[in-house]
């Protein structure tokens, strides 16, 4: 054993001794590794990568420095130095390295000295940064705010250390493909081309039959040519081709030269490698192919493939019939520009994919949705955070929201947000959400603070008081609004908005008596509403307080208290709960009434909108809208897929798949027991589908959609079948197979059922094949009507038959299905030695609208439930309150708001203390006559009381200016090259600073004040 060791040992001593040399015969040789482009030669592009996951089989920090190695050996740290050391080997070497959390720690691990190495193999070349966001971010399941946030955390700091700004999108690894990422995660970043590996197994059969691998892909119907991308697929894989790679963990067939070697094959290497690069040759356009020589946590010892790269270039070009040469995605783009080729056009998506005919990767749109929903909440939460902290100044030391934006950053990752890693892994990324969210938290109370006591900048120091704040409070937990209210004093609800327009909301808290008075800042009464807490709620509260704080929780409150509260655009407004004085001031606010109607049915809705549910089956039957006059008959039902444990074929259904058992999904209950409560501010139905299936439908006074809040779980699998739970609502509607999804919470898409638009499908999963990713929401037509439902998470949903849409909420599942994290989704909570089944909560919303005038509800809508009220609350006389601090303000002139068609993305002061600012234009062209036009924006109203003293447009996450940016032109089959231009605005004039945004456009600028 020890003479294996030494010798193994003397080997890898020898290789690192000899670099890009070889010991043939004895003699000193040189490898010829310095081939450019040969014009009539077919050539091979040689990409060195490693797709470095942020989190999936082991956490990010066990990926970092290489622990846990029993369940993979992955240590990122090793990669990177390695690679550093073995590039300045041989200036013709050339890396690509995608992910920046990763990047960013080892860098501020290194001396000068090798930062000084790095920026010089980073300028010349060598060492590529590609894609360069915080993570390879899913596609289907993350929302595009979150998308632009994590990109830009990356991109920012490649600019601050390497004044570089990658040119190649590099998303290798998510389980499909988006349009938003087609044309704004990758044209609009100034990217020339994006690559990647996963499409459906049907499609890529088709695209490499007629060499439609790479395309000009165009993700937007309004934008068009204008943010067209070069889009590369690879013919199998992101790894090496078969036979080619060089990892030492791996059983590699190196490249043995010297004859002494009884092994000797250089010519058996060579026609090897010329073979597969003719095969790959048939189904590529233009005599360039790339081959992606690396895989997931490869060059952890970066000389074994290296070395094997420069014998297989000097060997082949030897040869002389095709040529090999180190490569980059930029590169490849290049000479594939350069070739003056036509290429086929794509637009739309890459989703659903499958990898086999029973194996749709369509379960990850839903799998671990209390996670989704986290992750959801605090990337609101990180929005409106970012804009107190602005709005006071951001301090230099003290918490701050960097935590946060890092920890959502690398919850973007396909392995995070799509919910496919381990358990523990999961549980890491939500303890950092969860670390993150204190700290910002922290930045949240000091910023309202100075607000509300009118102080900012250097004088925002020590705040004055400390606001509480209540994550918890959809299970009912918030201590200072159950606790008792001290003698003499209220309780101060500050409400902020991050939304740029007025908003009146209903305020929900909990609390343990009915004797409250809410009054405004005038002294004025609020109208108010009691609802009793229900049973349910006490159960999930008393268990997951527990489980999530680690203490018992006090007794449950006994009501919600609603009030309806008004705050202005980028404002706050403050209200104030009190105890009634004496018994005249009893009961001001209204305890909710249940209902006992006696016919056979039951109408809800004291506005437009009205919902008529059943009393003898419990359920829905209709909803209809007096002012408009839409009158659609619907249903709503849960239902569960049994999961597929796999057969013949053996594939299960998973965290990834979703591969329902064959039979027709079961229903809950045909009969459900109904409780209806009235009052003047909500009608609320109580419906109790099963022991794991509650709903509560709401109907808002002066809403026009119903919100559905849904407690399922935990989901039993006693009878050992693993369950996929849906709501399923049916509508009186023909829709004639025709839905519409969002794409990452932006565009909405048109899906037909059973169809593919690039390839004649071929069905196999007529449910999984069906099920699209939704971040906004889903909505069906028929020529009078719409029915639209917006979610609150990122979820999966579908149209199985005409005028249905379902959404699945919840899956628990008993079989692991074979792609790799290997554990069953069978997520369970724990208190002590006493474990269930997670429960979920959340809402989804309903509307039903004329034909063609849905958007504008789903526009306006979807941004109030992405960010939602922000509460705070603390306690004070009112009077001291009133007299001493700012109750209602906003940071705009107060007669202004934003056009209701745009939305404010980003405020943000950044390290350097530039500020910068996005704002998003919500409407696609054609989406609606009245919005999908031209809107303007004041940026001198907007940022009234302050003077901006310069303004740049940039790219998208600020690396570029925006004026400078270039863009390639492209060949397309059957363009005449004459697209309509889409509407954009035009350039920021400097003196009256109105900014024009045209439909689906996202304009950056970085501000001095």
């Amino acid at each position: 054993m020890k003479r294996v060791a030494f010798s193994l040992a003397s080997a890898c001593f020898l290789l690192v001794l000899c670099g890009l040399c070889g010991i043939v015969n004895g003699v000193y040789v040189k490898y010829d590794t310095a081939s450019g482009i040969v014009p009539d030669k077919l050539n091979v592009h040689l990409v060195s990568h490693s797709h470095d996951d942020v989190g999936w089989l082991k956490t990010i920090d066990q990926y970092y420095v290489g622990s846990n190695n029993s369940i993979q050996g992955a240590c990122v740290e090793n990669v990177l130095d390695s690679v550093v050391e073995s590039l300045q080997r041989d200036p013709n070497r050339k890396f690509v390295f995608a992910e920046m959390a990763f990047f960013n720690r080892w860098w501020l691990e290194q001396s000068a000295e090798t930062q000084e190495k790095v920026r010089k193999l980073v300028d010349a070349g060598q060492f590529e940064f590609i894609n360069g966001g915080w993570c390879m971010h899913d596609e289907a399941a993350a929302h595009y705010i979150d998308m632009i946030d994590q990109t830009t955390l990356g991109h920012r700091f490649i600019k601050r250390y390497f004044n570089k700004v990658p040119r190649a999108g590099w998303q290798i690894d998510p389980f499909g493909h988006s349009a938003v990422q087609a044309y704004l995660l990758v044209a609009e970043l100034g990217f020339d081309s994006v690559h990647f590996a996963r499409i459906d197994y049907q499609d890529r059969a088709k695209r490499k039959a007629d060499k439609s691998l790479e395309v000009i892909w165009r993700g937007s119907k309004t934008f068009g040519s204008s943010s067209q991308i070069f889009s590369n697929t690879f013919p199998v894989h992101y790894s090496a081709p078969n036979g080619f790679g060089f990892e030492l963990t791996d059983d590699i067939i190196p490249v043995q030269d010297d004859p002494l070697i009884y092994d000797y094959n250089v010519k058996q290497r060579v026609n090897d490698f010329i073979e597969t690069a003719m095969t790959q040759a048939k189904v590529t356009r233009t005599n360039h192919i790339m081959w992606t020589m690396g895989d997931d946590f490869r060059y952890q010892y970066a000389e074994s493939w290296f070395k094997q790269m420069d014998k297989l270039i000097h060997y082949v070009n030897k040869d002389g019939r095709v040529n090999a040469l180190y490569s980059t995605p930029s590169i490849y783009t290049d000479v594939k520009n350069a070739a003056n080729e036509s290429w086929p056009l794509k637009t739309d998506d890459y989703f659903p994919y499958a990898d086999s005919a029973n194996a749709y990767w369509t379960g990850f749109f839903t799998s671990r949705p209390a996670f989704k929903r986290y992750v959801r909440i605090l990337s609101g939460y990180y929005l409106a955070a970012r804009q107190l902290e602005f709005l006071v100044g951001r301090k230099s030391s003290g918490p701050n929201t960097f935590s946060l934006g890092d920890a959502l950053g690398i919850a973007q990752h396909h392995d995070a947000i799509t919910g496919t890693a381990k358990q523990h892994t999961t549980n890491d990324w939500a303890k950092r959400l969860a670390i993150g969210a204190s700290e910002a938290e922290g930045v949240v109370s000091s910023a309202l603070s100075c607000l509300v006591n009118n102080i900012s900048g250097d004088h925002c120091k020590a705040p004055a008081l400390t606001f509480s704040q209540c994550q918890l409070i959809n299970i009912s937990y918030c201590p200072p609004t159950e606790d008792a209210i001290p003698g003499g004093k209220s309780l101060v609800v500050v409400a902020y908005n991050p939304l740029t327009w007025n908003r009146t909301d209903i305020i929900r808290i909990p609390v343990n008596n009915a004797d409250l008075v809410v009054q405004d800042s005038s002294g004025n009464i609020v109208d108010t509403q009691y609802v009793g807490l229900d049973n349910v709620t006490r159960n999930l509260r008393n268990f997951y307080t527990k489980a999530y704080l680690g203490h018992s929780p006090n007794q449950a409150p006994q009501y919600w208290l609603l009030f309806q509260a008004s705050v202005p655009p980028l404002g706050w407004n403050t209200y104030f709960i009190s105890q009634a004085a004496g018994k005249g001031d009893r009961r001001i606010g209204v305890v909710s009434v249940t209902d006992s109607p006696q016919n056979d049915s039951v109408e809800i809705g004291s506005g437009n909108l009205k919902m008529v549910f059943s009393l003898t089956s419990g359920q829905l039957k209709r909803m209809y809208n007096t002012r408009t006059g839409v009158d659609v008959p619907i249903q709503q039902s849960y239902l569960w897929y049994g999961s597929s444990p796999g057969d013949s074929d053996r594939q299960a259904s998973g965290a990834y798949i979703f591969r329902p058992n064959g039979g027709p999904p079961n229903i809950v209950s045909r009969t459900v027991p109904l409780k209806v409560i009235r009052g003047p501010l909500v009608d609320e139905v109580h419906q109790q589908f099963n022991s794991w299936i509650y709903q509560v439908t709401r109907l808002y006074k002066n809403k026009e959609h119903a919100e559905v809040e849904f407690t399922v779980g935990p989901i039993p699998t006693d009878d050992g079948i693993g369950k996929e739970v849906i709501t399923r609502m049916t509508a009186n509607m023909a829709t004639n197979k025709v839905f519409y999804t969002d794409s990452n919470g932006r565009d909405f898409l048109k899906r037909i059922r059973d169809y593919r638009e690039d390839w004649p499908l071929t069905v196999t999963q007529p449910v999984a094949g069906n099920y699209y990713p939704l971040n906004l929401g889903i909505y069906t037509a028929d020529g009078k009507s719409e029915f639209s439902v917006l979610v609150d998470r990122a979820t999966g949903g579908a149209s199985i038959e005409d005028g249905e849409v379902e959404l699945m909420l919840h899956r628990r599942i008993l079989h692991d299905d074979a792609r790799g994290v290997g554990e069953p989704l069978n997520e369970t909570v724990c208190v002590g030695s006493t474990c269930e089944g997670l429960m979920i909560r959340g809402n989804y919303y309903i509307s039903i609208n004329r034909a063609g005038e849905g958007a504008q509800w789903r526009r306006t809508t979807g941004q109030e439930v992405y960010s939602p009220l922000l509460l705070a609350f603390t306690y004070e006389k009112m009077e001291n309150w009133v007299a001493s601090h700012l109750t209602r303000a906003t940071a705009m002139d107060p007669s202004y708001s934003l056009p209701p068609n745009v939305a404010l993305i980003t405020l943000q002061e950044l390290e350097e203390g530039s500020v910068l600012l996005r704002l998003a234009h919500l409407y696609e062209e054609g989406e609606d006559p009245r919005y999908s036009t031209l809107a303007n924006v004041e940026l001198k109203k907007m940022f009234n009381g302050r003077s901006i003293k310069a303004l740049q447009e940039v790219s998208l996450t600020t690396n570029q200016v925006k004026s400078e940016m270039k863009k390639m032109t492209w060949k397309v089959d059957g363009s005449n090259g004459t697209e309509p231009s889409p509407i954009r605005g035009g350039p920021v004039n400097n003196s009256t600073l109105i900014v024009e945004l045209g439909p689906m456009e996202i304009r950056t600028f970085l501000l001095k004040f």
